[in-house]
């Protein structure tokens, strides 16, 4: 009973550090005061936020340390990269101390590794205590995240609800508080150990904890925007933190009690704790998962593309060498690169989209909502496991449909500016890219193997930074000439501000086709992967 209840805890734990550790979700909340202290231009802005995103290129390096090293610490390393990152970059937007521009540009990249470290100790969390529902256990935890910078607007309003640089040094501090308090849950977990029982319970608890979820997000969805008084924040806050803290009692009341739930045994397979391990044997030259050439050379060029080095088994271990040969993991990193990553660097660019369109005072309502809906979206990711058994439908064709709305957002941005378009196209870019954000890692392990995931996983979202650069860049540009070339501009101390329609227009018709090229790819993965999917279902319905 012990064991079962310690496991539930640490799953809240893990619930705790992503709730409180995505602060790269408020950067538009702090993002135009720091480049008015900096007195730098929109492309050098920009480049800062891609420093931010950088440190996900060094996620590798989590991994390597969790080889040496105890869970705990590599959560406290992390901890601590946040803390000098940001406490420093507070210093500097306070104008306690002044540091050059690439001593900033170091530390949003410090500060970008901390995020990074944080995620890897959490899926190793989700991975080692929940093998048999690692999806679901994936999706909640992940889905927490998107609430981070709700969480950050409703504190910084407690405090002082008209000073924008107390993100900053909430970045800095939280964290480290949170990983205090998720430390004894981690540092007393035991051996995992599977039963029958406790497995056949363990999806009516994760919907039991999904159900708090969306209350928890509802909540801070539609309360966020009466924070903007201190004393009715504190109380907002008080709700909010209540709410985070409930699961801790639920899963240990349903364990107690002793409840003999028997839920459908289509979330789960009961006879393979890793779920992605397949029980058909396969002949030792199919074991690449690649077609005869003469099998395809006499289909047409379509035909080729979809069978060429198709995967024909879920589960197989990749390493890297045999994932970056397959075309199904270039499909796969093109679908992310245009479709999940375009929605991050929108987030980053929502202060400055907020201000040229004239709803200045709105940039943290608007961040909230990015932030709430982005939870929402990674929330969703867990369906496909919740419906599995009703709707037999692969994931990948899952991730093909959550990547609709973004180009249809871009494209209602570049119509109108107006302030329900705004909205509203920000809720479906959050949806859209939170649901990649989480169903990734879960898609990563199911096409190229559960024990290669923390490694392919860190490939696959090399795109990350390379997207920020790219993507952000061609923003910049286009802001910045904007500003040189309008009648329309106002000068805030020493940075020029862009004001117009005119500054994000051209990007975010750029951005649309671009979102539309990895709904494409998208679509081609799942037309590639349904097979094997279908194999996996059939073979699992058998067993």
């Amino acid at each position: 009973m012990a064991v079962r209840s310690r496991k539930w805890m640490i799953l809240v734990a893990t619930i705790w550090i992503q709730a409180f550790t995505g602060t790269n979700f408020d950067f538009s909340s702090y993002s135009s005061t720091l480049k008015s202290v900096l007195g730098i231009s929109q492309l050098q802005l920009n480049y800062l936020s891609v420093a931010s995103d950088m440190g996900k290129a060094f996620g590798w390096c989590s991994g390597v340390f969790l080889m040496y090293f105890p869970l705990w610490v590599v959560m406290f390393m992390a901890a601590f990269f946040g803390f000098f990152g940001y406490a420093l970059q507070w210093l500097v937007i306070k104008q306690i101390i002044s540091l050059p521009y690439f001593l900033v540009f170091l530390l949003c990249l410090i500060a970008g590794c901390s995020i990074t470290w944080f995620n890897t100790v959490c899926f190793v969390l989700c991975i080692r205590n929940f093998p048999s529902n690692r999806a679901l256990a994936l999706s909640l935890t992940i889905s927490f995240n998107g609430v981070s910078a709700a969480l950050y607007t409703l504190i910084a309003n407690a405090i002082n609800p008209k000073d924008d640089t107390l993100y900053l040094f909430l970045n800095a501090l939280v964290p480290l508080l949170a990983s205090c308090l998720a430390l004894i849950p981690i540092i007393r977990q035991r051996p995992l150990q599977l039963s029958t029982y406790t497995i056949n319970q363990d999806p009516f608890i994760f919907i039991v904890l999904n159900v708090l979820a969306v209350i928890t997000g509802l909540y801070l969805l539609l309360l966020n925007s009466l924070s903007s008084e201190a004393l009715r924040a504190r109380t907002l806050l008080l709700g909010a933190l209540i709410l985070l803290f409930l699961p801790l009692c639920l899963p240990g009341i349903v364990c107690d009690r002793n409840w003999g739930f028997r839920t459908n045994s289509s979330l789960v397979d009961l006879s393979d704790p890793e779920l992605h391990t397949e029980l058909i044997e396969k002949d030792q030259s199919n074991s690449l998962n690649i077609e005869p050439f003469s099998a395809i050379n006499k289909e047409g060029l379509f035909e080729k593309v979809m069978e060429k080095g198709r995967l024909t088994m879920l589960g197989e271990e990749h390493p890297a060498r045999l994932l970056v040969c397959r075309w199904d993991f270039w499909l796969y990193y093109v679908a992310y690169f245009c479709g999940g990553t375009i929605g991050l660097v929108y987030s980053n660019n929502l202060g400055q989209i907020t201000q040229s369109l004239g709803y200045n005072s709105k940039i943290s309502a608007v961040v909230t909502l990015y932030s709430s809906f982005s939870f929402f979206g990674r929330l969703f990711s867990a369906a496909p496991d919740f419906l599995h058994g009703k709707v037999n439908f692969a994931r990948t064709g899952w991730l093909a449909v959550a990547l609709v709305p973004t180009p249809i957002a871009f494209f209602l941005l570049a119509v109108s500016g107006s302030e329900v378009v705004l909205h509203a196209s920000t809720a479906m870019i959050g949806l859209s890219s939170g649901f990649v954000f989480s169903a990734a890692v879960s898609i990563t392990s199911e096409l190229f193997g559960p024990n290669s995931a923390g490694i392919n996983h860190n490939i696959l979202i090399t795109n990350i930074p390379i997207g920020s650069l790219l993507y952000g860049l061609l923003a910049a540009l286009v802001y910045d000439s904007n500003v040189t070339s309008s009648v329309d501009k106002n000068v805030l101390q020493e940075a020029i501000v862009c004001m117009g329609r005119d500054c994000y227009i051209q990007t975010f018709i750029f951005w649309g086709c671009i979102s539309l090229l990895g709904l494409i790819s998208s679509f081609l993965l799942f037309l590639r992967t349904r097979p094997a999917y279908d194999d996996h279902e059939t073979n699992r319905n058998r067993t």
